[in-house]
């Protein structure tokens, strides 16, 4: 059988459907399965898919992507993004069967147009009623990955760059604060707040470090002047990411895929809700909920039409406590 599966757009949406990815494979071990999606290349080695095509954010180079699916054409081909263009691309495929959620007047493209019933759901789960739809059980509904081995040429080029920043504390904990949302400005905490949690580290013993993409490189150089703290923004890449976070204790991060990934990997996370909802994104695993209740919260704006006071209300200090717990479990702290 060849099963082909459209893996989602963004990164924590990505490893939100790991879930997927691992009950198709228990359910048809022997299947020739081929993920495709701007991402796909995070998941190699990891023994979800045979073949990972990355496929790209910008029409111009999606139609020669689409080409490149090698043949035969997949009995089954599952698409979990909403949009029309991926329902589209799928019929382009030839997929006999074709799964995925009626929306955006694209029901007419696929064979099995799931409805969409209203419920409240997490996004794992969201995926999953996608498989169930196939007639396959749920294997998991917890996103797992292997952390790149010591002898993987990605983990020497973390410990070259980490090296570089100089020694980590000898007793604390190595914390990365990631300070990036391609969603958008909404769901990032204030500069000044970073950088109060980076002296709080710092003061107690631990050693925290900047992460983020180019685009981070300002808020990044606002941190480092008002605070003594490591910086990596901009030195990574994305093919880094997996050995990069697995050399952290702790990950602070917003709701986003830098967090989604972290707890994948099983390192423990902090994650800072504010305009989103967690109910629907909180990322699983080893994973602790701040918030600071507001009356407009949640609000999935990208930007603030106010002063950000669901985020800008979580204190520095309420973070750090939940940096150190050594109780180390996973919940929701709901702020006073």
């Amino acid at each position: 059988m060849n099963l082909l599966v459209r893996l989602p757009n963004w990164l924590g949406d990505t490893v939100m459907a790991v879930p997927v990815l691992a009950s198709f494979r228990a359910a048809w071990p022997e299947a020739r399965v081929l993920a495709v999606g701007p991402w796909a290349s995070l998941l190699a080695g990891q023994g979800l898919a045979d073949v990972l095509l990355n496929y790209p954010r910008a029409w111009s180079g999606r139609l020669r992507a689409a080409d490149a699916v090698p043949s035969p054409r997949p009995e089954l081909a599952v698409v979990l993004p909403n949009s029309f263009e991926a329902a589209l691309t799928a019929w382009y495929w030839g997929a006999r069967r074709r799964v995925g959620f009626a929306t955006g007047g694209r029901s007419w493209l696929l064979t099995d147009a799931v409805p969409r019933d209203g419920a409240l759901r997490h996004q794992v789960d969201d995926y999953l009623l996608l498989v169930e739809r196939c007639g396959v059980d749920v294997a998991t509904r917890e996103p797992a990955l292997t952390p790149p081995g010591p002898e993987a040429a990605e983990r020497a080029e973390v410990l070259g760059l980490l090296e570089q920043l100089g020694p980590t504390a000898s007793h604390g904990l190595r914390v990365g604060i990631h300070l990036g949302a391609a969603y958008g400005p909404a769901k990032l905490w204030p500069s000044a707040r970073v950088a109060e949690l980076g002296r709080l580290l710092i003061e107690r013993g631990h050693t925290p470090i900047l992460l983020g993409a180019p685009s981070d490189a300002e808020v990044a150089a606002t941190i480092v002047a008002n605070a003594p703290v490591a910086s990596l923004v901009g030195r990574d890449r994305p093919a880094l990411l997996p050995a990069l976070l697995s050399e952290f204790d702790v990950v602070v991060s917003g709701d986003t895929g830098v967090a989604h990934l972290a707890a994948a990997l099983g390192v423990r996370v902090v994650t800072l809700f504010g305009p989103t909802d967690p109910r629907l994104s909180v990322p699983r695993g080893r994973t602790t909920v701040v918030t600071h209740p507001v009356p407009c919260a949640p609000c999935f704006y990208r930007t603030c039409p106010i002063e950000h006071p669901c985020l800008d209300g979580i204190a520095p200090e309420r973070v750090y406590a939940q940096v150190v717990d050594a109780s180390d479990r996973a919940g929701v702290e709901a702020g006073r």
